[in-house]
Protein backbone atom coordinates (compact mmCIF):
# COMPACT_ATOMS: atom_id res chain seq x y z
CA UNK A 1 0.00 0.00 0.00
CA UNK A 2 3.01 1.91 0.75
CA UNK A 3 4.27 1.44 -2.16
CA UNK A 4 1.44 2.08 -4.07
CA UNK A 5 1.30 5.54 -2.75
CA UNK A 6 4.67 6.56 -3.55
CA UNK A 7 4.26 5.44 -7.01
CA UNK A 8 1.54 7.84 -7.34
CA UNK A 9 3.39 10.79 -5.66
CA UNK A 10 6.07 10.13 -8.30
CA UNK A 11 3.75 10.50 -10.72
CA UNK A 12 1.92 13.25 -9.81
CA UNK A 13 5.53 14.71 -9.79
CA UNK A 14 6.71 14.08 -12.96
CA UNK A 15 3.74 15.45 -14.48
CA UNK A 16 3.73 18.91 -12.73
CA UNK A 17 7.17 19.18 -13.63
CA UNK A 18 6.59 18.45 -17.33
CA UNK A 19 3.56 20.69 -17.23
CA UNK A 20 5.72 23.67 -15.92
CA UNK A 21 8.65 23.15 -18.26
CA UNK A 22 6.02 23.03 -21.35
CA UNK A 23 4.27 25.78 -19.61
CA UNK A 24 7.54 27.98 -19.35
CA UNK A 25 8.77 27.34 -23.27
CA UNK A 26 5.75 28.21 -24.51
CA UNK A 27 5.45 31.67 -22.21
CA UNK A 28 8.94 32.92 -24.15
CA UNK A 29 8.42 35.07 -27.22
CA UNK A 30 10.34 34.25 -29.93
CA UNK A 31 11.73 36.95 -32.50
CA UNK A 32 9.58 37.30 -35.89
CA UNK A 33 12.11 35.85 -38.79
CA UNK A 34 12.57 37.55 -41.68
CA UNK A 35 13.05 36.18 -45.18
CA UNK A 36 16.67 36.95 -45.04
CA UNK A 37 17.18 35.98 -41.60
CA UNK A 38 19.54 32.98 -42.44
CA UNK A 39 22.06 32.35 -39.89
CA UNK A 40 21.99 30.87 -36.61
CA UNK A 41 22.45 32.79 -33.51
CA UNK A 42 23.04 32.51 -30.01
CA UNK A 43 19.83 33.63 -27.90
CA UNK A 44 18.81 34.74 -24.24
CA UNK A 45 15.57 34.43 -22.34
CA UNK A 46 15.33 38.44 -21.10
CA UNK A 47 11.71 38.61 -19.19
CA UNK A 48 10.19 35.70 -21.38
CA UNK A 49 11.50 37.35 -24.47
CA UNK A 50 14.13 35.77 -26.49
CA UNK A 51 16.81 38.16 -27.50
CA UNK A 52 19.17 36.89 -30.57
CA UNK A 53 22.78 37.89 -30.39
CA UNK A 54 26.25 37.46 -31.89
CA UNK A 55 29.79 38.07 -30.41
CA UNK A 56 31.73 40.50 -32.13
CA UNK A 57 35.73 40.69 -32.38
CA UNK A 58 37.26 43.17 -29.33
CA UNK A 59 37.42 46.67 -30.72
CA UNK A 60 40.22 48.33 -29.49
CA UNK A 61 40.66 52.48 -29.57
CA UNK A 62 43.84 54.43 -29.35
CA UNK A 63 43.85 57.78 -28.98
CA UNK A 64 46.55 60.21 -30.78
CA UNK A 65 49.54 60.35 -29.50
CA UNK A 66 51.01 63.97 -28.82
CA UNK A 67 54.33 64.63 -28.69
CA UNK A 68 56.25 67.10 -26.62
CA UNK A 69 58.93 67.65 -29.73
CA UNK A 70 59.79 67.04 -32.81
CA UNK A 71 62.59 65.23 -31.57
CA UNK A 72 60.30 62.51 -29.30
CA UNK A 73 58.25 61.72 -32.46
CA UNK A 74 61.71 61.36 -34.56
CA UNK A 75 62.67 58.79 -31.74
CA UNK A 76 59.65 57.29 -31.58
CA UNK A 77 59.28 56.88 -35.26
CA UNK A 78 62.72 55.04 -35.05
CA UNK A 79 61.35 53.13 -32.25
CA UNK A 80 58.47 51.56 -34.28
CA UNK A 81 60.18 50.92 -37.23
CA UNK A 82 62.63 48.71 -35.19
CA UNK A 83 60.09 46.84 -33.49
CA UNK A 84 58.21 46.17 -36.64
CA UNK A 85 62.08 45.18 -37.86
CA UNK A 86 62.44 42.58 -35.39
CA UNK A 87 59.27 41.61 -34.63
CA UNK A 88 58.21 38.91 -37.89
CA UNK A 89 61.82 37.52 -36.25
CA UNK A 90 60.97 36.75 -32.37
CA UNK A 91 57.25 35.39 -33.67
CA UNK A 92 59.29 33.15 -35.56
CA UNK A 93 61.40 32.37 -33.11
CA UNK A 94 58.53 31.72 -30.56
CA UNK A 95 56.62 29.10 -33.18
CA UNK A 96 60.29 27.30 -34.34
CA UNK A 97 60.66 26.69 -30.00
CA UNK A 98 57.15 25.16 -29.78
CA UNK A 99 57.46 23.02 -32.54
CA UNK A 100 60.98 22.08 -31.08
CA UNK A 101 59.63 21.33 -27.51
CA UNK A 102 56.75 19.16 -29.34
CA UNK A 103 58.92 17.28 -31.52
CA UNK A 104 61.35 16.50 -28.26
CA UNK A 105 58.22 15.06 -26.41
CA UNK A 106 57.47 12.82 -28.79
CA UNK A 107 61.27 11.54 -29.51
CA UNK A 108 61.88 8.30 -27.97
CA UNK A 109 65.61 8.18 -28.25
CA UNK A 110 68.12 10.82 -27.28
CA UNK A 111 69.64 10.63 -30.26
CA UNK A 112 66.47 11.52 -32.32
CA UNK A 113 66.25 14.33 -29.32
CA UNK A 114 70.02 16.04 -30.31
CA UNK A 115 68.87 15.28 -34.26
CA UNK A 116 65.29 17.52 -34.03
CA UNK A 117 67.92 20.30 -31.65
CA UNK A 118 70.77 20.58 -34.20
CA UNK A 119 68.07 20.85 -36.71
CA UNK A 120 66.20 23.38 -34.83
CA UNK A 121 69.73 25.37 -34.29
CA UNK A 122 70.56 25.14 -38.17
CA UNK A 123 67.42 26.87 -38.86
CA UNK A 124 68.25 29.76 -37.01
CA UNK A 125 71.65 30.21 -37.89
CA UNK A 126 70.41 30.02 -41.93
CA UNK A 127 68.23 33.00 -41.02
CA UNK A 128 70.84 34.89 -38.47
CA UNK A 129 73.53 34.68 -41.67
CA UNK A 130 71.01 35.63 -44.15
CA UNK A 131 68.95 37.70 -41.99
CA UNK A 132 69.63 38.56 -38.43
CA UNK A 133 73.13 39.35 -38.93
CA UNK A 134 72.47 42.76 -40.80
CA UNK A 135 70.51 44.10 -37.91
CA UNK A 136 71.83 47.48 -35.94
CA UNK A 137 73.06 46.94 -32.21
CA UNK A 138 69.63 48.43 -31.22
CA UNK A 139 67.38 46.08 -33.30
CA UNK A 140 69.20 43.10 -31.84
CA UNK A 141 68.75 44.64 -28.06
CA UNK A 142 64.80 45.04 -28.71
CA UNK A 143 64.90 41.35 -30.50
CA UNK A 144 66.16 39.56 -27.29
CA UNK A 145 63.31 41.29 -25.32
CA UNK A 146 60.95 40.37 -27.66
CA UNK A 147 61.59 36.52 -27.79
CA UNK A 148 61.57 36.67 -23.87
CA UNK A 149 58.50 38.32 -24.68
CA UNK A 150 57.05 35.66 -26.83
CA UNK A 151 58.91 32.80 -25.69
CA UNK A 152 58.98 33.03 -22.31
CA UNK A 153 62.54 32.37 -22.05
CA UNK A 154 65.94 34.57 -22.39
CA UNK A 155 67.26 34.04 -25.96
CA UNK A 156 70.30 32.52 -22.96
CA UNK A 157 67.85 30.35 -21.65
CA UNK A 158 66.74 28.95 -24.56
CA UNK A 159 70.44 28.24 -25.56
CA UNK A 160 71.46 26.95 -22.39
CA UNK A 161 68.04 24.29 -22.38
CA UNK A 162 68.95 23.24 -26.27
CA UNK A 163 72.70 23.50 -26.10
CA UNK A 164 73.86 23.13 -22.81
CA UNK A 165 75.39 25.83 -20.61
CA UNK A 166 78.53 26.30 -22.10
CA UNK A 167 77.61 26.89 -25.62
CA UNK A 168 74.77 29.66 -24.29
CA UNK A 169 78.41 30.87 -22.38
CA UNK A 170 80.28 31.26 -25.52
CA UNK A 171 76.99 32.71 -27.28
CA UNK A 172 76.56 35.08 -24.46
CA UNK A 173 79.95 36.05 -24.64
CA UNK A 174 80.11 37.26 -28.08
CA UNK A 175 77.35 39.12 -28.21
CA UNK A 176 78.59 41.00 -25.42
CA UNK A 177 81.27 41.71 -27.41
CA UNK A 178 79.46 43.11 -30.26
CA UNK A 179 76.92 45.38 -28.00
CA UNK A 180 73.95 42.66 -27.49
CA UNK A 181 72.54 40.89 -24.40
CA UNK A 182 71.44 37.35 -24.31
CA UNK A 183 70.31 37.41 -21.07
CA UNK A 184 67.29 40.76 -21.85
CA UNK A 185 64.13 39.81 -20.15
CA UNK A 186 61.27 42.02 -21.41
CA UNK A 187 58.88 43.90 -18.48
CA UNK A 188 55.60 45.33 -20.22
CA UNK A 189 55.42 48.20 -17.72
CA UNK A 190 59.25 49.55 -18.40
CA UNK A 191 58.23 49.01 -22.45
CA UNK A 192 55.20 50.78 -22.83
CA UNK A 193 56.19 52.42 -26.04
CA UNK A 194 57.29 48.92 -27.35
CA UNK A 195 53.94 47.37 -25.84
CA UNK A 196 51.63 49.99 -27.42
CA UNK A 197 53.51 49.59 -30.92
CA UNK A 198 53.15 45.71 -30.75
CA UNK A 199 49.59 45.73 -29.68
CA UNK A 200 48.55 48.27 -32.51
CA UNK A 201 50.97 46.54 -35.22
CA UNK A 202 48.39 43.88 -36.62
CA UNK A 203 50.50 41.04 -35.81
CA UNK A 204 48.48 39.19 -33.90
CA UNK A 205 44.75 39.62 -36.34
Amino acid sequence: MKFYRLFILLIVIITCADAKAQSGYASVKLPVLGKNDTIRVAGTNVDGEMIPWIALHEVVIYANRIFKSPAERAAYNRLRYNVMKVMPYALYAKRRYEQLEKDIALATEKKQQKALVKQCDKEIKEMFNREIKELTITQGQILTKLIDREVGRTTYDIVKETKGGFTAFLYQSVARVVGHNLKNTYNPQEERDIESIIVSSGFYQ
